[in-house]
């Protein structure tokens, strides 16, 4: 009898541009509030919830079907982060529990920062474009850390001008990967 070999090849689509999307998109409307362009309201929220969170978990199951380590975690951890960010805001105006402090917040954020220093790290094995946008990405962490543990509301201000860079970059990021992918070929060049 004879035995045949069969080989099962992956064939399914880069799920990060979506990822990328999403984190680009929150971190963007997130940060113009920071910025002062406008105030905290249920836009952001849902945004936190289901595109920043939601679609960057689902994108980082799609990550580990596809063997990337990388990007379950980078994915995944955002995502989650971006749902928790909403519950701290939300979970108090429930009456559930008491709103974080400044102090408390900032050492979330600090957290955050920590755990991104590791991915940042990570990137100098991928583009330098990836690079750059982890590197705004921790600075933006640190500076948000920063502007609640002191109260100094330019920090505030300055942290949401990165955090506007930081999604930017990220949707730049995602949407030339959708173009080079639907032309074929590298028409914008992400080195």
């Amino acid at each position: 009898m004879m035995h045949e070999t069969y080989r099962i090849t992956e064939n399914t689509t880069n799920p990060a541009p979506l990822g990328l999307a999403g984190f680009g998109m929150s971190t963007l409307l997130l940060n113009l509030h920071n910025a002062g362009l406008f105030g905290m309201d249920t836009m952001i929220l849902a945004m936190g919830i289901f595109f920043g969170g939601i679609a960057q978990i689902l994108v980082g199951k799609m990550e580990w079907k596809k063997n990337n380590m990388f990007g379950l975690v980078a994915f995944s951890s955002y995502g989650f982060f971006w749902i928790t960010l909403v519950f701290l805001m939300l979970l108090p105006k429930l009456g559930l529990g008491e709103a974080p402090s400044a102090i408390s917040m900032g050492w979330f954020l600090t957290a955050w920062g920590i755990f991104s220093v590791g991915l940042f790290i990570a990137t100098f094995r991928m583009t330098m474009v990836m690079r750059v946008l982890f590197g705004s990405v921790v600075a933006l962490f640190f500076l948000l850390a920063a502007a609640d543990f002191t109260g100094f509301a330019p920090l505030k201000t300055t942290a949401g001008l990165v955090g506007i860079f930081s999604g930017c970059l990220a949707l730049f990021i995602s949407l030339s990967m959708v173009i080079n992918d639907t032309h074929g070929r590298e028409v914008v060049r992400l080195r």
